[in-house]
């Protein structure tokens, strides 16, 4: 079977060199600490996300985090807890945490490459665009329950009204 070009491209590169590559057509903020981290600065509509790509070669595997600016006071913890175990219920791809010390509500998503040598400009395009998507979707039920004084289950009736028509 013949190896197109692209594909050898790639097999070259070293899966973080594929992010770096990726993030880089967004024209997004980037840094690279070492071969195995890239952290990201993104735009989004409701706030700015910081995402991190790390590379684990015994786990053959590349894992995404998308932290929200958003702080969690210690008094909501126990209703966003909530709020995430809900939230995660409605995922195809990954799922949301929260970063205990930081008090940081996150997305996580990782991608299995054993066998490959890298990811495709597209796997990566696919994990951005998905932790983007559902970090935009899911913001609003953080806000209602953070600052909005809503219980989970309002939060996420209210965050995933769909519209529909025009006003």
């Amino acid at each position: 079977m013949a190896t197109t070009q692209r594909e050898i491209e790639f097999a070259e590169h070293h899966p973080m060199d594929v992010v770096e590559q990726t993030v880089n057509l967004y024209e997004w903020q980037t840094e690279r600490s070492c071969d195995t981290e890239i952290a990201v600065q993104a735009p989004g509509k409701w706030c700015d996300y910081s995402l991190y790509f790390t590379w684990s070669e015994n786990a053959e595997a590349m894992q995404l985090t998308c932290a929200f600016d958003m702080r969690i006071p210690a008094a909501k913890r126990v209703a966003v807890q909530e709020l995430l175990m809900m939230a995660n219920e409605n995922l195809w791809l990954g799922h949301f945490t929260l970063w205990a010390d930081e008090g940081l509500p996150m997305f996580r998503h990782a991608l299995p490459l054993r066998g490959a040598d890298a990811p495709t400009l597209e796997q990566v395009q696919d994990m951005v665009e998905t932790a983007l998507y559902e970090c935009e979707r899911f913001y609003p039920a953080f806000q209602y329950v953070i600052w909005g004084g809503q219980s989970a289950e309002q939060a996420m009736a209210s965050a995933l009204l769909e519209t529909v028509g025009e006003a």
